[in-house]
């Protein structure tokens, strides 16, 4: 697929690879930005405790980033944690996820700002991926708030308008389910991780999508007592996603 960008958007060779990335945002941006080394010795870096791990929030120099190597989950891990099949530049897990967020802020969509994306080759037939986008200020995950109790029904009924401009948008969310849907001040809504998402034209995939996410709240909810997850909240989620939404503008 050939995506669509600006000015902005760069890309210059870096030891074994090759890094994309904002010049508007990140003019300086250099393939050091991918090592949570790096930064460790000029910012605050701390470790995600959602997800398969690989992810580092990075706090600091005026910036506030989330740093992600892609890892592989389910039985093929044990066998190439964070090695992917070499396809081409240009279907490399990061540089795919990276113009979808590009694509997505464009239209508006609430989704991480994309900063930065890289890759380096391993081998003949191998790579690995990272990607550098900014944080959420002060979001939780719908997991956490989950765990934490019950969530307000203004919170589904926001998280349901939200899935809808996604859907109508033609955005297939590969991995929807609570660790990726983020809440920010009030009900505002994002979602994030996009890896292996893609734009399809609306069908049956958008009630898929669904299913999918209700599985993950009821595998989080499950151990724990009612009052943290009920068929209203499902239902408030449905009425917001099945109302006219004027569309809105991310910040």
């Amino acid at each position: 697929m050939r995506w669509p960008t600006g000015a902005e958007v760069r890309q210059k060779p870096i030891s074994g690879g090759a890094m994309l990335y904002d010049a508007s945002r990140a003019g300086n941006a250099e393939a050091t930005w991918f090592d949570p080394k790096w930064w460790s010795g000029r910012a605050r870096v701390r470790q995600s405790q959602e997800g398969r791990g690989g992810v580092c929030f990075i706090d600091g120099e005026g910036r506030r980033l989330v740093l992600r190597h892609y890892h592989r989950g389910g039985w093929i891990a044990r066998l190439a944690a964070d090695t992917y099949r070499w396809q081409g530049e240009a279907r490399t897990r990061s540089f795919v996820e990276w113009h979808m967020l590009h694509l997505m802020r464009r239209a508006g969509l609430p989704v991480p700002v994309p900063i930065a994306a890289s890759y380096r080759r391993t081998g003949r037939y191998g790579y690995c991926a990272d990607l550098l986008t900014e944080q959420i200020p002060d979001a939780q995950s719908l997991a956490t708030l989950l765990r934490a109790g019950s969530v307000p029904l203004t919170h589904w009924i926001a998280l349901g308008r939200c899935l809808r401009r996604f859907h109508d948008d033609g955005v297939f969310h590969a991995d929807l389910n609570a660790h990726n849907v983020l809440f920010g001040e009030a009900t505002e809504v994002w979602l994030v991780d996009f890896d292996r998402s893609r734009l399809r034209k609306p069908g049956l995939w958008c009630d898929d999508n669904l299913v999918r996410l209700r599985r993950s709240i009821e595998k989080i909810t499950a151990p724990l007592p009612p009052v943290h997850f009920s068929d209203a909240d499902w239902d408030s989620l449905l009425r917001g996603y099945f109302a006219a939404v004027a569309p809105a503008t991310a910040a």
